[in-house]
């Protein structure tokens, strides 16, 4: 049976890395987590106070990235060999990660990270770039949206169970901040998010996880046996 790359775009919070992970393992293929390994680099350079030199100073930051080790192991991502899995789904990394992932550098870098990791096929790739940058001959493409209400809802009950208390900002902040990212990764000029022309859209914001699966799954199919 052939092997294929499913490239699966989209908005913060609309289920990209939940479902891509659950299509992965019904199809037997590796997993990788885009957005993790700017989330990851992001907390580094937080924890490192690094943030200002980032902006400033290119030489410094290429040998920043050029001493960063990065593994995904399933849904887990190291960095430096410490699985920082736990650390990077915060409001806090969510403030600076568009940030980050819009400097030249960290992007190439990056880039040609998951290009090795998916250039034998059997792969579900997800992120904001991966059919249009990354994987624009992928045999799947995915565009995955939702409502920006339903996506701050997401995020909200996401980091209530993480917390185990009320989150740090509210609903309409959550919403706010939602938006925010989405015009900044859209804005951005090195490899914007946008929908790869050939891609199928799913509009998330009613589907529960176990039908966005079933979803991506019968395309995949459908494509593997073409």
């Amino acid at each position: 049976m052939k092997k294929i790359i499913i490239a699966i775009d989209g908005v913060a919070a609309s289920g990209k890395s939940t479902t891509a992970k659950h299509v992965a393992r019904k199809l037997k293929y590796t997993y990788i987590d885009t957005g993790a390994m700017y989330r990851a680099l992001t907390l580094k350079v937080l924890r490192l106070g690094l943030m200002d030199m980032v902006f400033s100073d290119t030489a410094a930051l290429q040998k920043l990235l050029a001493e960063t080790k990065f593994v995904l192991e399933g849904d887990a991502v190291w960095i430096d060999g410490e699985n920082v899995s736990g650390h990077i789904r915060t409001t806090e990394i969510a403030a600076y990660v568009s940030k980050i992932s819009s400097l030249k550098p960290v992007r190439e870098k990056l880039a040609v990270l998951q290009k090795e990791m998916g250039q034998h096929k059997g792969v579900v790739m997800d992120g904001r770039d991966i059919g249009t940058t990354i994987f624009p001959n992928a045999e799947l493409k995915i565009f995955m949206t939702a409502n920006a209400r339903e996506r701050a809802l997401r995020r909200y009950a996401e980091l209530k169970e993480k917390s185990s208390g009320d989150p740090e900002l509210s609903l309409d902040e959550l919403e706010a901040d939602i938006l925010r990212r989405d015009a900044e990764d859209a804005r951005r000029p090195l490899s914007p998010l946008r929908q790869p022309d050939d891609a199928i859209v799913l509009d998330t914001s009613s589907l529960s996880i176990e039908k966005q699966v079933e979803f991506i799954y019968t395309a995949a199919v459908k494509v593997i046996g073409e």
